[in-house]
């Protein structure tokens, strides 16, 4: 589903954040990046969408460049941080704007929402608020429920799981469970957090001064294999 080529990141100064020569990533897998600040997971995911440009190499997303075309984007979705919300708008707004980009009627969205009531805890709909009021958290709520309008194939969140309290956290894990079960969704998920990372995704690879330097198949010695190599 998506491959990654010769893919380098070099800033101004000479200092290299990532360097990955090749990394597939094939449809219907629930794929964990962890890693330390400054290992190079939120480059990666930005080149994926192409937010920023390589140094060197490419990205392909269902045989398509996404350098080079947007083709990619009808089938892809992705949360990174709260610069991809609207602050202006309300949450409703938000989601039924996301909603037409992705060619859903309302009631679709309204089902959607319904679904998914409980990992908003009342504290988001019906509430009036603009997105930019939202709590950090809420707001990142909001930002990872739309992705999932229009039953993306590939979803991209990157580090979900912060700012989230525990009973939330719970709830996300849930959602992210059955993501990972569909074999028609792509999953990448980015955390500092090893054990919510291994428990949503079937394969972890583990990045380090931007190159990747663990690529396992997720088992019940994974977590402690992870605790014991960024322990070092």
């Amino acid at each position: 589903m998506i491959q990654v080529q010769q893919l380098s990141k070099m800033y101004a100064n000479g200092v290299k954040v990532l360097d990955i020569n090749e990394l597939e990533i094939p449809k219907g897998q629930s794929f964990g990046l962890v890693g330390n600040n400054g290992a190079g997971k939120t480059t990666l995911f930005s080149l994926l969408l192409d937010l920023i440009q390589p140094t060197t190499g490419k990205v392909i997303n269902n045989g398509v460049a996404v350098s080079s075309s947007e083709a990619w984007k009808p089938f892809t979705a992705a949360f990174l941080d709260e610069s991809f919300l609207i602050g202006y708008l309300t949450a409703e707004e938000y989601f039924y704007f996301i909603g037409e980009l992705r060619g859903q009627n309302k009631a679709d969205v309204d089902a959607l929402l319904a679904k998914h009531e409980d990992f908003f805890n009342g504290e988001i709909l019906t509430k009036k608020k603009y997105l930019r009021d939202l709590s950090k958290g809420n707001q990142k709520k909001v930002g990872i429920i739309a992705t999932l309008i229009g039953n993306p194939e590939v979803i991209i969140l990157d580090e979900p799981f912060a700012n989230l309290d525990p009973t939330t956290v719970n709830r996300l894990k849930k959602i992210l469970k059955e993501l990972a079960e569909d074999p028609n969704v792509t999953l990448l998920v980015s955390s500092h957090d090893l054990v919510h990372t291994v428990e949503v995704c079937n394969r972890i690879v583990a990045l380090h001064l931007g190159q990747v330097v663990k690529d396992i198949q997720t088992s019940p010695e994974t977590l402690q294999e992870l605790e014991a190599f960024f322990a070092v």
